[in-house]
């Protein structure tokens, strides 16, 4: 073996080892995480990555974690008590981050006229709305949009595709309550 296949199988071997230590610095070492994990004042750990989905303050954390929609029965606006559940979440998850807002989208399944479904659409959506104003959310931090059948997640004529059509979904955004039009 040459000297330079040694040193390459060495340095690969020093990197390697360099990588799988994340507390290599110690808790307060130079390039640690420090008591909080890094994160400020809240300490939430240090294998939270900011903004990813195991960031309990992050907007992925809630699409993925809480739930960003709710699915409703045919030609209903009516919350169901799983859709209860997940809006519960929405709403803590909310007035914990207060510095995000929300739009609510209603949709609809593909069945019926275009009308229609736009305002089955805004019947969802004002549901969502008005259970997460229930729940202690401020209104001005919310908004709602219908799409009507027009942003289908499936497109198929078939009872499981329109299933997963007739939804809520509350989209986050970062903003200031007020800022919106």
């Amino acid at each position: 073996m040459t000297h330079l296949s040694k040193a390459l199988i060495v340095a690969a071997g020093l990197l390697a080892a360099a990588c799988t230590n994340p507390d290599r610095f110690g808790a307060d070492g130079a390039g640690g995480a420090g008591a909080n994990g890094g994160y400020g004042a809240g300490g939430i750990g240090s294998d939270v990555i900011p903004g990813s989905p195991n960031d309990p303050r992050s907007p992925a954390y809630f699409n993925q974690t809480i739930g960003d929609r709710v699915l409703f029965a045919v030609d209903q606006s009516t919350l169901s008590a799983e859709a209860q559940s997940i809006l519960d979440g929405q709403a803590q998850w909310l007035q914990t981050n207060a510095d995000y807002l929300a739009v609510i989208e209603g949709h609809a399944d593909e069945q019926g006229t275009r009308e229609y479904n736009i305002a089955l659409g805004a019947r969802r959506a004002n549901a969502v709305m008005e259970y997460l104003v229930g729940r202690g959310v401020a209104p001005n931090r919310l908004r709602t949009i219908s799409y009507g059948k027009e942003r289908p997640i499936e497109i198929c004529s078939d009872e499981a595709c329109y299933a997963k059509n007739r939804r809520a979904v509350t989209v986050i955004s970062f903003g200031t309550a007020g800022a919106t039009s």
